[in-house]
Formats: structure tokens, sequence, C-alpha cells
């Protein structure tokens, strides 16, 4: 059976990342000593909290908003966040003088809407218990003619998300290294698409996997079972950018090839996570953006003889949140 080709190729990585060039930061690949002798094992990791507007969104963001026309951008760009997407967007847009609307959380932390809106953005709350996210940015968008701007479920997010990819596949191979297993944090999945189709494009042994908070596992249920499959929560996680309900379509048509498994970890793992990166990396990691790392870190992740890459993928954490995780 010949498989249907991907929907995001490395060649829309390697466009997307022509796009970015100018814009986004080229964020480092580390490898901590003080990690590596924790967990015995030779550890990299992306810090996207180093990237403009404090997340990996920004790269998606703006991949996205540069294909849009000239002649439809007056309409300009609205899209439904619960945070890093909605600064990714509100920045790109001020950048290429689009006007923007975010719907947000109701409950989103007070620091991720404040910054949206610095950016320029408006912002328009809606009560995630209550409310469709979608159905109302639609509306939004369809009444002022703006473009929706989907936080995964989009070809060219998913390119700009893989520049994170790509700068690990050059980094890894201008080392002499090759990466056994890569993990980055999923919501809906289209940082982990990304990441996979660029360094499978490179490293095609290398081991890709998802990781969430463990209620809120969609990804790792779906991978188990060959389809799309909610998580069972009702309720919230620290994690607030990791929430999604269920993989995205587009999505979980590239990661249902290209990833090997799903890991979680708990909440309790995710804050010993980002007082560990506070304490011994110096790096401000978000609860969300550390999943990986606290699967790493809580032995969720066989890494006996592996050389291993964790995407830390944002820093834009609730300051009375942080006080309390690192207290």
């Amino acid at each position: 059976m010949t498989l249907l080709p991907l929907p995001v190729s490395s060649a829309d990585i390697d466009a997307a990342a022509r796009v970015l060039a100018s814009f986004a930061v080229r964020t480092p690949l580390l490898s901590p000593p003080v990690l590596n002798d924790r967990v015995g094992a030779k550890v990299f990791l992306k810090p996207e909290v180093l990237q403009r507007t404090g997340s990996f969104k920004f790269r998606g963001a703006f991949n996205k908003l540069s294909s849009i026309p000239a002649s439809a951008r007056g309409g300009g760009v609205v899209a439904f966040s619960s945070g890093n997407h909605a600064q990714g967007v509100a920045a790109a847009a001020k950048i290429l003088n689009m006007p923007a609307t975010i719907v947000m959380p109701a409950d989103a932390p007070l620091s991720k809407r404040e910054r949206t809106k610095a950016y320029g953005a408006e912002v328009v709350l809606y009560d995630r218990d209550r409310e469709d996210r979608e159905a109302i940015a639609r509306d939004i968008a369809g009444k002022r003619g703006a473009t929706l701007v989907p936080p995964y479920d989009d070809p060219m997010v998913i390119a700009g998300q893989g520049t994170v990819g790509k700068e690990i596949a050059e980094d890894m191979a201008a080392l002499g290294v090759t990466p056994d297993i890569v993990v980055a944090p999923v919501s809906g999945g289209g940082l982990i698409a990304g990441v996979a189709t660029a360094v499978k494009a490179r490293f095609p042994q290398a081991m890709l996997m998802s990781a969430e908070p463990e209620a809120f596992d969609d990804h790792a249920r779906s991978l188990r079972a060959g389809k799309r499959e909610r998580h069972s929560s009702r309720g919230r996680t620290i994690c607030d950018a990791l929430m999604a309900a269920i993989p995205g379509e587009i999505t979980f048509a590239i990661n249902s090839r290209l990833l090997t498994k799903g890991v979680t970890a708990s909440d309790a793992e995710v804050g010993t996570a980002v007082d560990f990166a506070f304490r011994e990396l110096k790096l401000v990691v978000e609860p969300g953006g550390a999943v990986g790392l606290a699967a790493l870190l809580a032995g969720h992740i066989d890494i006996s003889g592996k050389n291993v890459v964790i995407v830390l993928s944002g820093g834009n954490v609730d300051a009375d949140l942080y006080a309390r995780l690192i207290g």
C-alpha cells in the first residue's frame, strides 16, 4: 500500500525558515552538565523560552501571516488561544502592520492577556467551560473579513513550527551527534508535527515523542489507538497551554506516521521540572513548556545510552504560579 504524502514536507519547513530568517530568534542548543549528570545521559535542550514572544508560537504565526496576500491583509487576522499563540499572532501582526483580534479564555494567565494587548491586539474573552472559542473566532472573522489563524491545524503554521526541528537537526549534525530521542510538549500537535517532519528528514531513525500532562493525554491515547481520541479529563492542569481535548486532524495525520509514542508527566512532576530549570539551568520555563523535561527527570523515558533532545517550548508563566512552583 502506497502512503499518501504528508500535509507538510521538509521543503515547506525550509521555505518557512527563509521567511523567518530576519524575524525569529535562532535559539541555541544547550547541553547542561548538571542535567546530564542528573539523568545519566547526554541531553540537549532547545530553549524556545528565548524565542520572540517567549515561545515557539511566533514561528508558525509569522509564517502563516506572511502567506496572506496583500489584498487580504486589510481585514486583519483573528486567532483563538490561551496565550502563547495569542502573543505570537499579535506580534507577527504588529510587524506586518495588520490588525489582530485574539479570542482568549477568561481564566488565561493575566500576564499572557496583558502581553497580547501590549502587542496591539484586541482581546475578546470567553468562558472556557461554556463557550466555543473557535465558533466565536469564526464569527468575528466572518463579520470583519479577517483571516482566521488556527493555533496548530494549518500547514503554514506547522511548517513555521517545524523550523524548531530544522535547527535541532542542523545543530546536532554540526556537532557530529545523532539524536536518538526528540521530545516536545503537545497540545494540538503542531509543534511536534513540524519538529518530527524536519528531524526525520535528516535523521530517519530518530524516535519522536509527544509530552503531555498525564490527565490531558489525548496524543498518547491516540498514538496507541492509531486514531484520534479525546482525553477524559474534566479538570485543570498547571500546564494551561496544553489543554486541547483532541489532536488536530492535520497534525495527527503527520504524528500518527512519524511519532514513536507519547509520554506524560503529573503536575507535581512538572512543578519539579520548572523548579529545576530555574535553580539549575537558570531558565524560566512555563509548566506547559517543561512537560518534556518533567517526563525526563521523572524517569518516564528510556534514555539509557541515548542522545536526547528536549524542547522547552515556552516561558510565559504567571508570576504568582511561578512563585509557588519555585518557592
